[in-house]
């Protein structure tokens, strides 16, 4: 993705802050055929896991996955809502400037 379309597809991000840290929205593929992020969807960060969805195992998968692309630990990555459906909001430790940056950085 080019450096123009990385930051516009970031920019239409869902973003809110909260004391300190980021409130993100995902939209997970399970069973892919590569892990990695796709890009923005609907205001939400999109990206694929190969884990199949059974059990928790592609939520931990792709919450592994957002940590090792934004360079923060997994435990410090906080699951919302939707630990069963495509559809998850987490909270990340950084600001939403700082969050949009690793992401184009990562999208790149």
């Amino acid at each position: 993705m080019s450096q123009d379309r990385t930051a516009t597809a970031t920019a239409a991000l869902e973003l809110v802050e909260m004391a300190g840290r980021t409130r993100l929205r995902l939209r997970v593929k399970p069973g892919a055929k590569k892990s990695g992020l796709l890009g923005v969807h609907g205001g939400a960060l999109k990206l694929a896991v190969v884990t199949r969805p059974e059990r928790g195992k592609a939520t931990r998968s792709a919450l592994k996955l957002l940590a090792r692309e934004l360079g923060v630990p997994v435990t410090e990555i906080d699951l919302v809502s939707g630990a069963s459906s495509q559809d998850k909001t987490v909270l990340v430790p950084l600001s939403p400037a700082a969050l949009v940056e690793r992401l184009e950085r990562a999208l790149g």
